[in-house]
């Protein structure tokens, strides 16, 4: 036997979670409340060569970027017109730390390395 509710109680209950439902998530209105700065090239650049160097550490790969990155050599600088934000940084570090050995060995790849796709601050212009 199930129990007798008002009619009125399930509808706010539907109201308030349909309300709930619509609501953003946290992380896709921005930056959290970030200020809007500019990524401090040498920090970053400082950051993802430590990334790198540990990845190429546990994943086995050598290659002329993992050799570089535990080094301490490499890029310093965005590329002219480039300004990523800080939060566009830390975006990047984070994906390239939950990558697996086989996406990372693409990254520093000698041969075609790729980028991903949010560490691809500064896309080439397509027009000539």
């Amino acid at each position: 036997m199930t129990r007798w509710q008002p009619p009125n109680a399930r509808r706010w209950v539907l109201v308030i979670l349909a309300v709930a439902c619509m609501a953003p998530t946290p992380g896709d209105v921005g930056g959290c409340g970030q200020s809007i700065e500019d990524l401090d090239a040498q920090v970053f650049f400082e950051a993802r060569r430590e990334a790198d160097c540990d990845a190429c550490r546990q994943c086995g790969l050598s290659t002329r970027r993992c050799d570089a990155a535990c080094d301490g050599e490499g890029e310093d600088s965005f590329p002219e017109r480039c300004f990523p934000l800080v939060h566009d940084g830390e975006v990047c570090l984070r994906a390239l730390r939950h990558s697996n050995c086989d996406e990372y060995a693409a990254f520093v790849s000698d041969v075609a390395p790729t980028v991903p796709t949010e560490c691809d601050f500064c896309p080439a212009d397509e027009a000539p």
